[in-house]
């Protein structure tokens, strides 16, 4: 197993479209990136500590391959807006690739460059090498999946999981096809 973890704004959103792919053993929410340890939701929205919302995906390498995340990364955020995702703005929404290792970081790097061809601004999106991860609160994890008819699920998240779906059908898990 491998780990990958990525910042794509709200990580509700990023949890939702990553745990429902093959290979992904588990898709976490937190906060990766910033000064402060052990931080609190509201430590990262309402102070500077530096974090940005996380996911850390465990996965399985030959299953799914890192390219293929960075793939699937790419497609379901807007990573030409600084600090910006849909209605969540500021520095915790950031775009960023958090690498675990050297290979990461070069894979990353070539993705990033490949991808530019997909948008019309330029990416924007950092890629830092990974520091710490700290794991949000309960009431974030599997947040869509306990909130489908929440507002933000259905104006936000659901389009992104529409969109998984139709261009990555064959890399998600049978159970979330509908």
């Amino acid at each position: 197993m491998e780990q990958a973890t990525f910042g794509a704004g709200c990580f509700w959103c990023t949890e939702a479209i990553f745990k429902r792919l093959k290979g992904v053993e588990n898709a976490v929410s937190g906060y990766a990136g910033g000064t402060m340890e052990n931080p609190t939701y509201e430590d990262v929205v309402y102070k500077d500590t530096g974090h940005a919302e996380s996911i850390q995906i465990t996965f399985d390498p030959s299953i799914i391959s890192y390219e293929k995340l960075l793939d699937v990364f790419w497609a379901t955020h807007n990573p030409t807006t600084l600090n910006r995702q849909n209605y969540d703005t500021g520095p915790m929404y950031r775009s960023v690739i958090f690498y675990h290792n050297d290979n990461q970081k070069e894979i990353a790097q070539r993705s990033k460059r490949e991808h530019q061809k997909d948008f019309t601004d330029p990416i924007v999106t950092e890629i830092v090498p990974f520091e710490n991860f700290y794991h949000a609160e309960e009431y974030h994890k599997d947040y869509y999946d306990k909130n489908k008819q929440a507002l933000y699920c259905s104006f936000v998240i659901d389009p992104k999981i529409q969109k998984l779906l139709k261009e990555f059908r064959n890399d998600v898990k049978e159970e979330y096809k509908g």
